[in-house]
């Protein structure tokens, strides 16, 4: 691979463009100011849908949405084992399902078992073709070498002897919090702890550059979210610059900026943005009237429903498939009725044909093929109120300035086979309470279809297009075909 520059895929956690140029206009973000000038910055980039971590990580590295790759939301209802996933909405929320099973969805069985196995990530796709990847600790890591739990810390030994022992395929480099490192590098994670992850993962950055143990490198950089979520998407500037500093570290680790630029390309991308939340929305309370499935699968035998809040979405399955119509439907009559639900979606009468959008503004239905060609060039054929998506038709075009990418990011995330029967989306300013009773009121949160937090900012500098026009909309999907690109491997059917 020497034809080709080394790459350094930087994940910013609910980077908010916005946030992001104050913070460079501030002073206070210098080493992503350098490939914002030296290269390219597209400040719209569209998350998956829901615009939650888990459904955005596997789209970032596999470059397929929802219906592809199989991770359907924060928290969702399995099917076949008749019980609920908690990938860590809250801690109070993994106190609910039980912290163990939590964590082991989250570290084990979200690539192992629930990241389909029709996808690769671009783990998967550079261990095949000889390119030495490396990662720190990132929800979606599945790779193809071997990794055995770390033993290197106090902490890590405790944690691993008791709870964590299984061995996991990753990259060729792996560094996940404590419990995997696939080097004694002296970097210490504390068990991925919010405000300590990004430090960690500098510290890993720099001692992998130092030692040339790479060609590919996912640097992830998560605290910005965590630091929003708490105190509002518009107090970012500070979580930015914690996050440029590890930015520079990677640089300063290869010499400098210049020299670093010289020897690395880098695509820096959010996985989502965020928005200010003011008021919850209590889906406990508007289903009272159901038999809901709860935390525990013995005492939800013969449930009607399970209820899946994911921070600014959620979603409803219907349990019984003999009735399955009339509880979507009576869901619907409830949900329609419920402040802070901005759109609710589905698949007409249960089928996969076409798709149905209500809001209080009306109701939509499309479907894929026709003559309606969306910014990214998806054809559709719709009927109904175009405002429903605050949408307009012009010279052929679907356009929706509100819901970004709105048909193509719906119909993903519907067809998703693991999905509830009925997806929700926020209103500006509302939350879903999750499962621990846990919001994120007077802070911010993500997850719905608009554009307030499904857009992020995507730079890139050495590699890609020489300018944002190369696409009249881009997406988190073109993160992995660029790249695979950038080492010669042709772009992935599933992007």
């Amino acid at each position: 691979m020497s034809a080709h520059k080394k790459l350094v895929l930087v994940v910013i956690d609910a980077l908010k463009p916005s946030m992001l140029e104050r913070a460079i206009a501030s002073g206070r973000a210098p080493a992503l100011e350098r490939i914002r000038d030296q290269g390219v910055y597209v400040d719209d980039c569209v998350a998956a849908f829901p615009s939650v971590t888990p459904v955005c990580a596997a789209t970032i590295t596999t470059g397929s949405g929802p219906d592809r790759h199989l991770i359907p939301s924060m928290n969702w209802y399995h099917r076949e084992e008749a019980r609920y996933v908690e990938y860590g909405s809250s801690f109070s929320a993994s106190r609910q399902f039980g912290v163990l099973r939590s964590l082991t969805d989250t570290v084990y069985r979200m690539n192992a078992e629930h990241l389909s196995d029709e996808v690769e990530t671009v783990f998967e796709t550079l261990d095949d073709a000889g390119v030495r990847t490396a990662g720190t600790t990132y929800l979606i890591y599945r790779g193809r070498h071997h990794h055995e739990v770390s033993n290197e810390t106090a902490l890590a030994r405790i944690v691993t002897s008791t709870l964590f022992r299984r061995t996991i395929d990753g990259p060729q480099e792996l560094f996940y919090a404590d419990l995997y490192a696939s080097r004694k590098t002296g970097c210490r994670g504390q068990l991925g702890m919010p405000g300590v992850r990004d430090q960690h993962t500098g510290c890993v950055g720099a001692y992998l550059v130092e030692h040339d143990l790479f060609d590919f490198l996912l640097f992830s950089l998560p605290d910005n979210d965590a630091f929003s979520h708490k105190n509002g998407p518009h107090a970012q500037v500070t979580s930015i610059a914690a996050a440029d500093r590890q930015l520079e570290r990677l640089m300063h680790s290869a010499g400098g900026p210049d020299e670093f630029l010289e020897q690395y390309a880098v695509i820096v991308t959010s996985d989502h943005s965020q928005a200010s939340v003011e008021d919850r929305i209590r889906l406990d309370h508007a289903f009272a009237e159901f038999d809901v499935a709860t935390p525990s699968p013995s005492r939800s035998i013969g449930a009607e429903v399970a209820l899946s809040p994911a921070q600014r979405s959620a979603m409803v399955y219907a349990l019984d498939a003999e009735r399955a119509g009339r509880v979507a439907e009576r869901a619907l009559q409830t949900l329609g009725e419920l402040d802070g639900v901005d759109l609710m979606l589905s698949l007409a009468d249960g089928g996969s044909a076409e798709a149905v959008v209500r809001s209080r503004r009306g109701e939509l239905r499309f479907a894929p093929g026709g003559e309606l060609m969306d910014l990214r060039g998806g054809r559709w054929s719709v009927e109904g109120e175009l405002g429903t998506l605050r949408a307009e038709v012009q010279e052929g075009r679907f356009l929706s300035t509100e819901y970004p990418d709105a048909l193509a990011r719906i119909w993903s995330a519907l067809r998703c086979p693991t999905a509830g029967d009925v997806l929700l989306s926020a209103a500006p300013g509302y939350e879903f309470v999750d499962w621990g009773g846990a919001d994120h009121v007077g802070g911010g949160s993500h997850g719905s279809l608009h554009r307030s937090d499904s857009l992020g900012a995507l730079l890139w500098c050495g590699t890609g297009p020489a300018s944002r026009t190369a696409r009249a909309q881009w997406s988190l999907r073109d993160v992995a075909p660029m790249v695979r690109e950038h080492f010669g491997l042709q772009p992935d059917s599933q992007s």
